[in-house]
């Protein structure tokens, strides 16, 4: 079993537009943009990223808003839901501002004893809000939202799978451990990482396949401390029969893919060396930071990249 996952490290999806992508996590959620960068393969693409004060793994949701990208169809073999933890009795806050914010898709429900507030982001996303204790983290204090309703950082994430069997034998070779079943949902938790520690599997044997586009989960990464360990992680899952990519050199973290029995694709991510290797933390996410290879192109790039608001 592998013992080196801290649970997770960020969630990566697809937008359409980046400017209401980027006012969406600022502004209704209160988030602050620690990276602005490009898409390593599509460099007229932003690479967006938004978390707490420092982008500290485990609170990072970051985006390729794509532009004129077609709406992604939901079903089975994605991420459904991506969950943020917010303080305990902070859910009237938050229906009310998203409420007032315009926000689609706002319910209510609870699973194993969570109050959670589900909504919509800006291309039918799935998220939810899910009451949680504080675990030491802070979040981002930049922002309108009062300190004692602010998002946290991840809860978890809520997989919509045909069959999670696999899935579920995978979550337990990485380190987790299955908790409870309400209906066809089962909760798997890792003990002794970081608070992004649950991972929700909703069985839906009768779904048809997801289609991805704007608004898709494109991957979900996991939190290794240090290159070494994620080495170790790579051996351990590659001796298993999966197909590994080479570490990739992200720029703020080193990372590895593969997907998953469910359809899923499947990151793990180092955390070093963070989102301040190119920037101090006062400045995070203000200018346009490019790969290495991409600086001879700048004014090309920025001329295709469209404004965000600061």
């Amino acid at each position: 079993m592998i013992k080196q996952i801290k649970g997770l490290h960020h969630v990566t999806s697809m937008a359409e537009d980046a400017a209401e992508n980027n006012r969406f996590f600022t502004q209704t959620l209160g988030l602050r943009r620690v990276k602005k960068t490009v898409n390593f393969d599509a460099p007229e693409v932003y690479h967006l990223y938004y978390g707490d004060e420092v982008g500290t793994p485990g609170s990072v949701m970051t985006y390729f808003p794509f532009g004129q990208m077609r709406r992604g169809r939901r079903g089975t073999g994605e991420v459904g839901t991506t969950e943020f933890a917010v303080p305990k009795g902070a859910l009237p806050f938050w229906k009310e501002r998203l409420g007032n914010h315009g926000v689609t898709g706002l319910s209510e429900d609870s699973f194993l004893g969570e109050t959670r507030l589900k909504f919509d982001g800006p291309d039918k996303d799935g998220f939810a809000l899910v009451e949680s204790e504080e675990k030491g983290r802070s979040p981002w204090s930049g922002a309108d939202v009062p300190e004692d309703a602010g998002i946290l950082g991840f809860h978890g994430a809520r997989f919509s799978l045909r069959d999670a069997a696999a899935t579920g034998e995978l979550l337990r070779f990485m380190g987790y451990q299955k908790e409870e079943t309400a209906g066809n949902v089962t909760r798997y938790r890792i003990e002794g990482g970081n608070a992004a520690d649950t991972i929700d599997l909703e069985e839906i044997q009768d779904g048809h396949a997801a289609g991805q586009g704007a608004g898709s989960v494109h991957h979900i990464a996991f939190a290794v401390e240090n290159r070494a360990a994620q080495l170790e992680v790579r051996k351990a899952l590659m001796d298993t029969g999966y197909q590994v990519t080479p570490v990739i050199d992200r720029d703020y973290f080193w990372a590895i893919y593969f997907r998953t029995p469910g359809g899923v694709l499947f990151e793990v991510a180092t955390n070093e060396p963070g989102f301040d290797r190119d920037e101090d933390t006062a400045h995070l996410g203000q200018a346009l930071k490019l790969p290495t290879r991409y600086e001879p192109h700048r004014d090309k790039i920025e001329s295709l990249l469209p404004p965000l608001a600061s």
